[in-house]
């Protein structure tokens, strides 16, 4: 029941500064975020490859209000493919946006967004390494999959997220899965009115699975993003079925949570991307990753009492 207040709460500026304020949040916020600067990201990252992982990075900075925040994300994203080129460490360290950082929200947005981010997408691929989509709500859908299109022509790896309690998914699955695509299955974090998604937990669940089928059993390349161990079982479970190889496919989890659980996932051969969030507007990110879990609000209460 939290969830939906929560998520609420992630938009709103008044409780933004008080959460803010806390002494005791930044020492929680460290257990999701990476870091405020860039070097503190590259840190994770080189301690993640360490440990067999791959990665993905995401610079923290949506709901923008003006074209300057957009091109100042912009240029944290070349900044950011500038600090990974000597790792050389190629697609093992893409990186993903959220093309609201890049304008999408902002008067002719559409437009915006994509001349934002072909620089970024270009600059990716001069390293070996690509640019995935995020997905944000529901009305930024189409626009989203429209960026992506145009992007594929030149740069193909050019990977998308589609979230399993729209209604939509599905089909928008079955469009995604051809040859070369990347398409990360996530159930979705933002809140979702009753017309366009699945409110039941259950029935996200459901819809989660369908869609990895459709994923699974097409020619592109899925990645489960997902820490729920029954949608990990599954996920092996339909990789063997439809006889691909544990290279053809990879698991994603964010930074800071089922950390055991990621290693054992490597530990077994599979491949294994961290979402590794970064920079000082973490706090959007932040409440949706208390909204997404029980157990991260509990860590994060406790952490408020043991420590005020």
């Amino acid at each position: 029941m939290l969830g939906p207040v929560l998520l609420a709460a992630s938009r709103s500026d008044a409780i933004r500064r008080i959460v803010s304020a806390t002494p005791v949040t930044r020492p929680v916020v460290d257990r999701f975020v990476a870091g405020e600067r860039l070097d503190e990201s590259m840190n994770a990252v080189r301690s993640l490859a360490d440990r067999g992982m791959e990665v993905t990075l995401d610079h923290l900075g949506e709901d923008i209000t003006d074209p300057a925040e957009a091109l100042r994300n912009r240029d944290a994203y070349l900044a950011l493919t500038e600090a990974l080129a000597p790792l050389e460490l190629g697609a093992k360290a893409e990186m993903s946006v959220k093309l609201s950082a890049f304008g999408q929200a902002l008067p002719g947005g559409h437009e915006l967004a994509l001349k934002n981010v072909t620089p970024v997408v270009e600059a990716a691929a001069e390293i070996g390494t690509t640019v995935t989509l995020d997905m944000e709500d529901h009305t930024t859908v189409d626009s989203t999959l429209a960026i992506l299109a145009e992007l594929r022509k030149r740069f193909p790896q050019t990977g998308a997220v589609v979230q399993s309690y729209l209604f939509r998914t599905e089909e928008d699955c079955h469009a995604l899965a051809g040859e070369g695509s990347r398409v990360r299955l996530v159930k979705g974090a933002y809140k979702e009115p009753a017309s366009v998604a699945f409110q039941d937990k259950h029935e996200v669940d459901k819809a989660y699975v369908r869609c990895l089928k459709i994923l699974m059993a097409g020619d592109g390349y899925p990645m489960i993003g997902s820490h729920d161990p029954r949608m990990v079982a599954i996920a092996q479970e339909l990789g063997s079925q439809y006889g691909r190889k544990l290279d053809e496919y990879e698991f994603q989890m964010l930074y800071g949570i089922r950390e055991a659980e990621q290693q054992r996932l490597v530990s077994e051969g599979h491949r294994m991307r961290i979402y590794i969030p970064y920079g000082t507007d973490w706090y959007g990110y932040f409440m949706r990753r208390l909204a997404e879990r029980p157990a991260n609000l509990v860590f994060f209460l406790r952490s408020l009492v043991s420590r005020g």
